[in-house]
């Protein structure tokens, strides 16, 4: 029990995760193809509840203070492993025919609108700023839970997460549909880099060694770069710097993504339309919890 006498209740993210997890276990009979995963997501899905259900059982200890610091970054680890669940989705093959025509609309806007040509025409810079910002992205959620608690809205980080995770997990909830190659493999001749960077060579490591390989669409680094924007808007009304910053940042990451090849554009237009459905939902959400405590005020 709470000092007030209520339950300790679980966060809205929480819910979020463990939502997920229960759609990941219901779909991998239809979609897995690797049988030695068969019960990685009932696994999965009963440890994350243990873990759960035992720290909302523990703040009610004299560890209140530390395990409430636990819950308020235990999601960016719970989300990672939802992106590592996902290669189990990984098909037996890919016949290329959604590369095929995603591939044309990045041969307008690389060449015919010169994207590639003008992010390089003064030399290193522009490169070298576009893959820090691709590479970056694996902490945004941790740059904006910090933000918060910096600026005195610790309270707020369950409500960051909400629009976030909506962003991010959608993303990854679609991967099994599409399965999908990135650009620089399927076409490494189309408007290549030809700016290498330490970067870049980095980011391309992490990506061969570290990442997932079943899709690419929608773009998860762009989903939830603007998630992590719109709830950063949200969040801190008064202080539209962080959202704005936030808001460059996820443009910068789209951008990068389609001139580093890691995606298609159409890959980044899909993973901002589910940033804007997770943004919208939270805004009318909050609007109407306000709506409802004004009418209880009056």
């Amino acid at each position: 029990m709470t000092a007030s006498g209520r339950r300790l209740q679980l966060r809205k993210s929480e819910w979020i995760i463990l939502a997920y997890y229960v759609y990941v276990a219901a779909l991998s009979p239809f979609f897995a193809a690797h049988s030695d995963n068969r019960f990685q997501p009932e696994i999965v899905l009963v440890l994350a509840a243990v873990l759960i259900t035992f720290l909302v059982r523990a703040q009610r200890t004299r560890w209140t203070t530390t395990v409430t610091t636990i819950r308020d970054w235990l999601p960016i680890l719970l989300t990672l492993v939802a992106f590592r669940e996902m290669e189990m989705f990984l098909p037996r093959f890919f016949d290329l025919h959604l590369e095929s025509v995603w591939v044309k609309q990045d041969r307008l806007v690389l060449n015919t609108w010169h994207l590639h040509s003008a992010i390089e025409s003064l030399g290193p810079v522009l490169p070298f700023y576009f893959e820090l910002c691709y590479f970056l992205v694996y902490g945004v959620s941790a740059f904006c839970i910090a933000a918060l608690y910096l600026t005195g809205h610790r309270r707020s980080v369950d409500d960051f997460y909400f629009t976030y995770l909506l962003g991010t997990l959608g993303a990854y909830a679609l991967f099994p549909y599409f399965p999908s190659r990135p650009p620089r493999l399927v076409y490494p001749l189309l408007d290549p880099p030809t700016v290498t960077t330490w970067v870049r060579n980095l980011n391309l490591f992490i990506l061969q060694h570290a990442t997932i390989h079943v899709a690419v669409f929608p773009s998860a680094h762009v989903s939830s770069a603007f998630s992590a924007a719109w709830s950063m808007f949200i969040l801190l009304p008064r202080r539209k710097m962080f959202g704005s910053v936030a808001l460059a940042y996820a443009i910068s990451v789209s951008i990068a993504t389609v001139y580093g090849r890691y995606h298609y554009v159409a890959d980044v237009v899909a993973g901002f339309g589910i940033s804007l459905v997770a943004g919208a939902l939270t805004f009318l959400l909050r609007r109407k919890l306000l709506i409802c405590n004004q009418c209880i005020e009056k």
